[in-house]
Parts: C-alpha cells; sequence; structure tokens
C-alpha cells in the first residue's frame, strides 16, 4: 500500500470539469493577469468569512510583507511574532529593515504565548504578527486587551488557519489586518501559490491594493512604493472551483483529526505523545496532524524506511536561522523544534492508512524508547 503524506487527487475529481471549464474559457480570452475570475473570487471569499475587503496575492509570504508595508512598518520598528513558525513572518519583517522580536509559544496551541507579549512591548513597538498555527486561531481577544490604547497594528496570519472558528467567528475577520495562504497543502488551497489579504477597513484595503500593483492608484500612476503581488487568473479559477466544497473539506479534516486522536490514544498512550491541545474557544480546521514525541528523528527515520512520508513543522527556531544575537532561550520553541513530526493527513485521507501510520508509529516507539 501507498500512503502519500498528501494527496490532491481525491478532490480534483470532485471539481475536474468545473476547472476544464474556467480554464478552457481563460485560454479563450487569454486574460491571465487580473481576469475577471480574479475580482469574482474576491468577492466571494469576502463573502465567505463576511468581511468588507478581500485583495488577492501572489502568495501568502507577499500578503504578509504587503500588510506590514500597508502598516507602515519602517526600518527599526519592533514587530513582535512567535519564535516557533514558518519563517514567511520574520522575514516579511526583516525584508522591511524592522525587528523582529521573537516570543515563546504556549505548550498547550503552540500558538502565540500571550503572558509574555506585555512585556516585549515598548516605544518601538509598532505590530504584532500572531501566527495561527497548524489550524487554530491565537488568542486575538487577549491580544487587544494586553495592547490597550497603545497604538499597535496586529496582523492575523491564517495561513494555516483559514476556515477555523474562534470564539464563533470565522479566522480572518479578528484582526486590523488579515492574510492567509493558498499554497497547495493549506486548508484551502490552489495549484501553485497563492494568497489574500482581508480587512474591514476601507482605507486600507486601498493602500492594500495598490501596494500589491506596484503601488498604481490607475495604470501608470504610481502614488506609493509597492510589488508585484497579484494573484493570476488561472488560480482564481482553481480556488473559485474549490470555494463551494471547503466546508465539507474542512468536515473531512476534522473527521481524520478525531480518528487520528482516537487512535493515538490507544496505540500511543503508554509514550505520552499528543497532538497540540485545540482551546476551547477554538475550532481547528487541522492544516496538519502534528504530534510532539521523543527520539523524534530516530522515528521519522523509522516510518520513512516503512513507506510512511511525514514532515517536522518546524525543526529549526526562526532566531536561529539567522543566527541573530538579540534573542533569548524560548524552551517551549526549542523543545517543540527537537519533538514535533506531522503525520500523513488531508481531508479524504483512508481510515486504514490512518491505523497502518499509527501502530508502525507505536512499533517505532516499543523498539527505539522502551
Amino acid at each position: 500500500m501507498s500512503i502519500k503524506y498528501f494527496d490532491h487527487l481525491p478532490q480534483l475529481k470532485t471539481i475536474r470539469s468545473e476547472i476544464d471549464s474556467r480554464f478552457a474559457s481563460i485560454f479563450q480570452n487569454g486574460q491571465f493577469v487580473q481576469g475577471p475570475e480574479v475580482r469574482e473570487v474576491e468577492s466571494a471569499l469576502a463573502t465567505y468569512l463576511g468581511v468588507k475587503n478581500c485583495i488577492s496575492t501572489s502568495n501568502g509570504t507577499d500578503a504578509l510583507l504587503v500588510s506590514l508595508m500597508a502598516a507602515d512598518i519602517k526600518p527599526g520598528d519592533e514587530v513582535i511574532t512567535p519564535g516557533f513558525s514558518y519563517i514567511a513572518a520574520a522575514e516579511s519583517i526583516k525584508l522591511l529593515g524592522a525587528i523582529p522580536i521573537y516570543i515563546d509559544v504556549s505548550p498547550q496551541t503552540y500558538n502565540i504565548d500571550t503572558n509574555f507579549i506585555a512585556a516585549a512591548i515598548n516605544h518601538k513597538t509598532k505590530a504584532i504578527v500572531a501566527v495561527d498555527l497548524f489550524g487554530q486561531s491565537a488568542d486575538y481577544d487577549e491580544i487587544y486587551s494586553i495592547i490597550g490604547d497603545n497604538k499597535i497594528a496586529v496582523i492575523e496570519d491564517a495561513a494555516q488557519s483559514f476556515g477555523s472558528i474562534y470564539k464563533n467567528r470565522k479566522v480572518g475577520t479578528l484582526a486590523d489586518i488579515a492574510t492567509t495562504s493558498f499554497f497547495p497543502t493549506k486548508p484551502l488551497g490552489c495549484f501553485g501559490d497563492g494568497g489574500a489579504i482581508f480587512t474591514n477597513n476601507n482605507k486600507l484595503a486601498e493602500i492594500i491594493r495598490e501596494i500589491t500593483s506596484h503601488g498604481q492608484k490607475k495604470k501608470y500612476q504610481h502614488v506609493r512604493v509597492g510589488i508585484n503581488g497579484r494573484l493570476d487568473t488561472l488560480q482564481a479559477a482553481v480556488l473559485l472551483a474549490k470555494l463551494p466544497h471547503f466546508d465539507d473539506d474542512i468536515d473531512h479534516r476534522r473527521q481524520a483529526a478525531r480518528r487520528y486522536d482516537e487512535l493515538v490514544a490507544h496505540y500511543l498512550s503508554p509514550w505520552e505523545v499528543g497532538p497540540p491541545q485545540v482551546a476551547d474557544h477554538n475550532q481547528s480546521v487541522y492544516a496538519q496532524y502534528t504530534l510532539q514525541v521523543n527520539k523524534r528523528d530516530e522515528i521519522q527515520h523509522y516510518l520513512a524506511q516503512r513507506g510512511i512520508p511525514t514532515a517536522i513543522h518546524y525543526p529549526t527556531p526562526i532566531y536561529s536561522q539567522w543566527g541573530e544575537s538579540n534573542v533569548s532561550h524560548l524552551p517551549v520553541t526549542e523543545k517543540l523544534c527537537l519533538s514535533v513530526i506531522s503525520l500523513p493527513f488531508y481531508p479524504s485521507i483512508p481510515e486504514d492508512q490512518q491505523v497502518i501510520v499509527i501502530k508502525t508509529m507505536a512499533d517505532a516507539l516499543s523498539v527505539l524508547i522502551d
């Protein structure tokens, strides 16, 4: 039996005819950049979230970069962000000459630990980029409570949490600006790179749209410095075909996660292996199914030898990537980097494959740890 880490083909079978039809229309009219499908998907995504403005982007990283530019982040400004995350948020901060201030994450949810935010705020703090990790939201109400009257922008990086729920509100509506990614393995993925920015602030939306198109207010009238950050028409067409099925996909992700939870509790309980806790006020979309386990690297090798692919999200603290010397020890971040492993996971993953994955992991633990 071949086990895939991620498989897009089952879903493709259900939407292939619509994608073929939309692609044929684009090939016929030749509007590969900024075709009508782009505004159509922006409208559909805004409606899905119940937000005033959606601006599509070329990818999730550009969505973060543009959001920081729209928030007027400048060289020397400080931006608070978690130390345990994908590198895109910190990378975008540094590209603008700003300084990422890394704080540790919660040992329960793996999201930014709000207990450390207040101590990180000073007169240079201009923004917080709170990354929603592995499918669930950070605690935005608590973040805003800590900020108080300080003029600090909050950017919600919902690349892994788009479609999830926080306190009965949809993720993507919780902060001044929210971003997401449509990378193929994300909860809502296209067939290449793509992203989006969401805001209820119409003035910010105007600035964001200008930045994504070389700072243009209209053609050849450049009112600010921008980038080429536009979503291409073909990817917009893919998202339009997928969006009507998205809630069903989320349900299937949650069912698959529950099956893993049950299997982990049954087979792996002697070794205290488990996933991050989903906060009571959150409903996760399970962008990945990730466990924390001792002897992670040896276990990954054991699984690979038996045809079971896995991934490490993430093996190195962000601040270690660039050799930054101004970062204090972040113990939870560093522990997670040594112990997390993500298992094969997608909405239609067969249950028998999940059983094989967990039983093989139990075999590995019995050999390597007992």
